[in-house]
C-alpha cells in the first residue's frame, strides 16, 4: 500500500511539472560565438594592437638572444687563450644573460596575456550585453553558443545571429 501511495505521488509529481514545462513555452536561440568575435567593432584595432605589441616582444627576446649567441660565440672562440678567471667570469655573464632571457620571456608572455584580456573584454562585455537584449526583446528563454560544438540539432530559424548583429548596427 505504501509502496502504491509512493508511486501515486510521484506520478503526479512528473504530470504536473510536464504540465508546467509544456506552459511555460520555452524558446531556444543559438549563435556562434566566435564568428561573432570576428565580425565585432572594436576587434580589428585591438588586434592590431596586439599584433604590434607582440613583435616588440619578440624583438626584443631575439636581440637578448643574438646577444647571448654573440658573447658564446667569442667565448667559444677565444676560450683557449682566456685566463680561467675570465673564462669563469665570461661563463658567469652567460648564464645571467640566459637567466634574464628565460625571465623577460615569461614576463612578457604574462604580460601579453593580460594585455589580450584586457583589450577584448569590453568588446566581449559589448557582445554579451547585444545577446542579452536579443534575447529579452524576442523573448527567447535560452541562446546556446554553437561555436562551442555542443548543439546536438538546431533549426535554422532559431540562428539569432542576424538579430545580436543588427543590435550591434553591423551589416
Amino acid at each position: 500500500m505504501k509502496k502504491l501511495v509512493k508511486i501515486s505521488v510521484f506520478i503526479i509529481v512528473v504530470l504536473s511539472t510536464m504540465n508546467v514545462l509544456a506552459q511555460s513555452k520555452l524558446k531556444l536561440g543559438y549563435l556562434n560565438s566566435d564568428s561573432l568575435m570576428l565580425i565585432m567593432p572594436g576587434i580589428d584595432s585591438a588586434n592590431a594592437t596586439l599584433k604590434a605589441e607582440y613583435k616588440a616582444y619578440q624583438s626584443k627576446l631575439e636581440t637578448m638572444q643574438k646577444d647571448l649567441n654573440t658573447k658564446w660565440e667569442t667565448y667559444v672562440k677565444d676560450s683557449a687563450k682566456m685566463l680561467p678567471s675570465i673564462k669563469a667570469l665570461t661563463m658567469s655573464e652567460m648564464q645571467d644573460m640566459n637567466t634574464r632571457i628565460k625571465s623577460f620571456s615569461s614576463s612578457a608572455d604574462s604580460s601579453f596575456k593580460m594585455r589580450r584580456v584586457a583589450l577584448l573584454k569590453p568588446i566581449q562585455e559589448r557582445a554579451i550585453k547585444a545577446i542579452a537584449a536579443v534575447a529579452n526583446e524576442n523573448g527567447y528563454t535560452y541562446i546556446f553558443d554553437s561555436a562551442l560544438g555542443v548543439l546536438l540539432f538546431k533549426t535554422e530559424s532559431l540562428d539569432v545571429m542576424p538579430l545580436v548583429k543588427k543590435k550591434l548596427g553591423i551589416k
